[in-house]
């Protein structure tokens, strides 16, 4: 399992899924360009000591993460019909996070594997970054017996 972020804007939520995936032993993908200088002292600040034991590539762009990747991605979006609860993960899917200005384009949607969105109550359009990463990697996870003992 593996969570990757696609050109992520805030550096204050890369750090928290630093940690986040640090805490869980998940390897990170950051698809740049970021919206933000990625040593910027936020990024540091968010991820605590924690970041410094997350695994993390870098990749100059779209392409070069798809070639690098050999497993399905698993796009974490609003648009998506199948519930993350319906979904059957696979322990070498990549659940991939969009911008958090401006989510996924078009290309990436249609080059995921699987789209799932996380059910929320009626009125509400999405969750912080940050907190569907770890939502949907838990379950992920939980289904694949990935979780920490």
């Amino acid at each position: 399992m593996r969570l990757a972020l696609h050109q992520p804007d805030m550096p204050g939520n890369v750090g928290t899924i630093l940690r986040l995936a640090a805490c869980f032993g998940v390897p990170v993908d950051i698809i740049e360009p970021c919206g933000f200088p990625f040593s910027d002292r936020a990024l540091r600040r968010a991820g605590l000591d924690y970041a410094a034991s997350a695994e993390i590539t870098r990749h100059a762009d779209w392409d070069c993460f798809r070639a690098a990747l050999p497993g399905r991605v698993v796009l974490l979006t609003t648009h998506a019909e199948t519930s993350l609860y319906a979904a059957e993960f696979q322990r070498g899917d990549t659940l991939l996070l969009g911008s958090e200005g401006s989510g996924a384009p078009p290309a990436i949607h249609a080059a995921a594997d699987l789209k799932v969105r996380i059910p929320l109550l009626p009125g509400y359009r999405s969750l912080n970054v940050a907190v569907a990463a770890g939502i949907a990697l838990a379950e992920a996870l939980r289904q694949t017996g990935g979780l920490p003992a």
